[in-house]
């Protein structure tokens, strides 16, 4: 009877040991996922950044055009490629910090082009137009990296909060990771009247 509750007790924890392997194997794969697509995401803010210094550039060679647009521009870029944040140190908070620098320069950015509008000289410039062209592609694929992230964030998230793996996502060292939130505003559709 001892043997028999011996073999009993080894065949339970055989189970428990492959389990266990195979979950970590598992959400090392899943976090390596996660740590892919915040790369793209990041190269796809950094193109952006590039193509602002680049396109800065252009306009600075316009001895008329607003300062102030250029200024704005130029300190938001720095401030959001001054965020360096690591995969394996995302956060809610640190995650938020880099979204709002992020959206700085989005705004800054629009508020440039609006600009732009009163500079018919400037628009007819080749890399301006180059720019202008890129920028919604940029922009766009930005959104799309971000809704990745996201999808590969809530798959991890998923996977390490049920039953059981729950048990043993923490002793392996697996936390939940954060996602990118929708920006300010855009839950709520602008008015239109065609009245005016």
């Amino acid at each position: 009877m001892k043997n028999r509750n011996l073999l009993i007790f080894l065949g339970v924890l055989a189970v428990i040991v492959i389990w266990a392997i195979r979950f970590q194997r598992g959400m090392v794969g899943m976090d390596e996922g996660v740590a892919a697509q915040w790369s793209n995401v990041e190269n796809a803010y950094q193109l952006r950044a590039d193509k602002t210094k680049n396109i800065v550039e252009i306009i600075k060679g316009s001895a008329e055009f607003e300062q102030q647009t250029l200024t704005d521009v130029v300190e938001a870029r720095a401030k959001a490629t001054s965020i360096q944040l690591k995969a394996d140190d995302l956060t809610p908070e640190k995650l938020a910090q880099f979204e709002q620098a992020q959206q700085q320069l989005t705004g800054a950015l629009s508020r440039l082009l609006v600009t732009v509008e009163r500079y018919p000289d400037l628009k007819t410039t080749t890399a301006f137009r180059d720019f202008q062209a890129q920028y919604e592609g940029m922009e766009n694929r930005i959104g799309v990296e971000r809704r990745k992230f996201n999808e590969l964030a809530q798959a991890f998230n998923a996977k390490i909060r049920q039953f059981p793996n729950n048990l043993l996502a923490g002793a392996f060292g697996f936390q939940q990771k954060p996602y990118f939130k929708a920006q300010e505003g855009t839950d709520t559709a602008p008015d239109i009247d065609f009245g005016k």
